[in-house]
Protein backbone atom coordinates (compact mmCIF):
# COMPACT_ATOMS: atom_id res chain seq x y z
CA UNK A 1 0.00 0.00 0.00
CA UNK A 2 1.17 3.01 -1.35
CA UNK A 3 0.08 6.63 -0.21
CA UNK A 4 0.20 9.38 -2.99
CA UNK A 5 0.32 13.16 -2.68
CA UNK A 6 -0.37 15.14 -5.99
CA UNK A 7 0.33 18.62 -7.34
CA UNK A 8 0.75 20.44 -10.29
CA UNK A 9 0.58 24.11 -11.23
CA UNK A 10 2.95 25.59 -8.50
CA UNK A 11 4.38 28.02 -10.43
CA UNK A 12 7.33 28.52 -7.48
CA UNK A 13 5.22 29.33 -5.05
CA UNK A 14 5.54 27.60 -1.40
CA UNK A 15 2.80 26.97 0.83
CA UNK A 16 4.36 25.18 4.17
CA UNK A 17 0.82 23.21 4.21
CA UNK A 18 1.96 20.93 1.34
CA UNK A 19 4.12 19.20 3.64
CA UNK A 20 0.95 19.26 6.24
CA UNK A 21 -1.22 17.45 3.91
CA UNK A 22 1.51 15.52 2.74
CA UNK A 23 3.02 13.94 5.74
CA UNK A 24 0.88 11.02 5.50
CA UNK A 25 2.17 9.95 2.00
CA UNK A 26 5.29 7.93 0.67
CA UNK A 27 5.56 9.85 -2.15
CA UNK A 28 5.02 13.22 -4.07
CA UNK A 29 4.21 13.49 -7.08
CA UNK A 30 4.49 16.96 -8.99
CA UNK A 31 2.53 17.68 -12.46
CA UNK A 32 4.63 20.42 -13.87
CA UNK A 33 4.40 23.89 -13.78
CA UNK A 34 6.80 23.48 -10.64
CA UNK A 35 8.24 27.04 -11.12
CA UNK A 36 11.54 27.12 -8.97
CA UNK A 37 14.11 24.06 -8.28
CA UNK A 38 14.01 25.21 -4.84
CA UNK A 39 10.33 24.20 -4.60
CA UNK A 40 10.93 20.69 -5.95
CA UNK A 41 14.32 20.41 -3.68
CA UNK A 42 11.87 20.69 -0.65
CA UNK A 43 9.44 18.75 -1.74
CA UNK A 44 12.30 16.01 -2.64
CA UNK A 45 13.52 16.44 0.99
CA UNK A 46 10.13 15.85 2.77
CA UNK A 47 9.32 12.92 0.98
CA UNK A 48 10.59 11.11 -2.45
CA UNK A 49 9.61 13.02 -5.42
CA UNK A 50 8.15 12.30 -9.10
CA UNK A 51 7.68 14.94 -11.58
CA UNK A 52 7.47 15.62 -15.44
CA UNK A 53 8.01 19.29 -16.38
CA UNK A 54 5.22 21.79 -17.53
CA UNK A 55 5.28 24.75 -20.41
CA UNK A 56 6.86 27.04 -18.22
CA UNK A 57 9.69 25.57 -16.52
CA UNK A 58 13.32 26.37 -17.55
CA UNK A 59 16.09 24.41 -18.45
CA UNK A 60 16.92 24.40 -14.93
CA UNK A 61 14.01 21.96 -13.64
CA UNK A 62 13.69 20.35 -17.37
CA UNK A 63 16.88 19.17 -16.46
CA UNK A 64 15.92 17.19 -13.33
CA UNK A 65 12.18 16.32 -14.45
CA UNK A 66 10.98 14.79 -17.72
CA UNK A 67 8.23 15.83 -20.15
CA UNK A 68 6.83 12.02 -20.06
CA UNK A 69 6.88 10.49 -16.93
CA UNK A 70 5.96 6.20 -16.81
CA UNK A 71 6.75 4.28 -13.82
CA UNK A 72 4.72 1.31 -11.63
CA UNK A 73 4.30 2.31 -8.04
CA UNK A 74 2.22 -0.93 -6.01
CA UNK A 75 0.92 -2.49 -9.49
CA UNK A 76 -0.48 0.36 -10.99
CA UNK A 77 1.16 1.94 -14.24
CA UNK A 78 1.20 5.66 -13.93
CA UNK A 79 1.54 7.96 -16.73
CA UNK A 80 2.24 11.28 -16.24
CA UNK A 81 2.57 14.31 -18.60
CA UNK A 82 1.85 18.02 -17.62
CA UNK A 83 -0.33 18.90 -20.45
CA UNK A 84 -2.32 15.97 -21.33
CA UNK A 85 -6.44 16.69 -21.26
CA UNK A 86 -8.93 14.74 -20.24
CA UNK A 87 -11.05 11.91 -21.09
CA UNK A 88 -12.46 12.59 -24.45
CA UNK A 89 -10.28 14.84 -25.45
CA UNK A 90 -6.54 13.96 -24.88
CA UNK A 91 -3.69 16.42 -25.53
CA UNK A 92 -2.52 15.13 -29.20
CA UNK A 93 0.94 15.23 -27.67
CA UNK A 94 -0.11 12.12 -25.52
CA UNK A 95 -2.61 10.84 -27.49
CA UNK A 96 -0.60 7.69 -29.26
CA UNK A 97 0.53 6.42 -26.33
CA UNK A 98 -2.54 6.23 -24.28
CA UNK A 99 -4.36 4.72 -27.11
CA UNK A 100 -1.49 2.25 -27.88
CA UNK A 101 -0.86 1.71 -24.26
CA UNK A 102 -3.19 3.20 -21.42
CA UNK A 103 -1.82 2.84 -17.20
CA UNK A 104 -4.06 2.59 -15.47
CA UNK A 105 -3.64 6.28 -13.82
CA UNK A 106 -3.04 8.99 -16.14
CA UNK A 107 -2.31 12.71 -14.21
CA UNK A 108 -1.85 16.17 -16.06
CA UNK A 109 -2.04 18.92 -15.44
CA UNK A 110 -2.26 23.00 -17.04
CA UNK A 111 -5.50 23.72 -17.09
CA UNK A 112 -5.72 24.54 -13.52
CA UNK A 113 -8.86 22.87 -13.11
CA UNK A 114 -9.25 20.26 -10.51
CA UNK A 115 -10.64 16.92 -12.63
CA UNK A 116 -11.05 13.30 -11.33
CA UNK A 117 -12.47 11.01 -14.27
CA UNK A 118 -12.47 7.31 -15.13
CA UNK A 119 -12.10 6.70 -18.47
CA UNK A 120 -14.48 3.44 -19.26
CA UNK A 121 -12.73 3.18 -22.89
CA UNK A 122 -9.56 2.92 -21.84
CA UNK A 123 -10.38 1.46 -18.43
CA UNK A 124 -8.01 3.78 -16.87
CA UNK A 125 -8.60 6.93 -13.98
CA UNK A 126 -7.79 10.41 -15.29
CA UNK A 127 -6.52 13.06 -12.22
CA UNK A 128 -5.76 16.63 -13.21
CA UNK A 129 -5.04 18.14 -9.26
CA UNK A 130 -6.03 21.65 -10.09
CA UNK A 131 -3.37 24.01 -8.96
CA UNK A 132 -1.25 24.86 -5.96
CA UNK A 133 -0.09 27.77 -6.54
CA UNK A 134 -1.38 31.46 -6.93
CA UNK A 135 -0.42 32.35 -10.46
CA UNK A 136 -3.60 31.43 -13.01
CA UNK A 137 -7.35 32.15 -13.43
CA UNK A 138 -8.44 29.62 -10.67
CA UNK A 139 -10.36 30.62 -7.22
CA UNK A 140 -9.59 27.59 -4.80
CA UNK A 141 -6.06 26.08 -4.49
CA UNK A 142 -6.20 22.17 -4.76
CA UNK A 143 -3.71 18.98 -3.80
CA UNK A 144 -5.17 15.21 -4.26
CA UNK A 145 -3.95 12.28 -2.18
CA UNK A 146 -4.89 8.95 -2.70
CA UNK A 147 -3.74 4.99 -1.73
CA UNK A 148 -2.47 2.60 -4.04
CA UNK A 149 -2.41 -0.90 -3.47
CA UNK A 150 -2.08 -3.93 -5.83
CA UNK A 151 -2.85 -1.64 -8.61
CA UNK A 152 -5.78 -0.38 -7.28
CA UNK A 153 -6.77 3.32 -6.31
CA UNK A 154 -8.63 4.22 -2.99
CA UNK A 155 -9.60 6.76 -0.30
CA UNK A 156 -9.07 9.64 -2.83
CA UNK A 157 -9.30 12.53 -1.13
CA UNK A 158 -9.26 16.58 -2.51
CA UNK A 159 -7.93 19.37 -0.42
CA UNK A 160 -8.61 23.00 -0.88
CA UNK A 161 -6.03 25.13 0.54
CA UNK A 162 -8.19 28.55 1.81
CA UNK A 163 -5.92 31.56 2.22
Amino acid sequence: MTKIGILSDTHGYWDDRYLQHFESCDEIWHVGDIGSLELAQRLADFRPLRGVYGNVDGQDIRKYFPQVNRFTVDGAEVLMKHIGGYPGNYDSSIRGSLMVKPPKLFISGHSHILKVKFDKTLNMLHINPGAAGKQGFHKVRTLVRLTINNGSFSDLEVIELAE
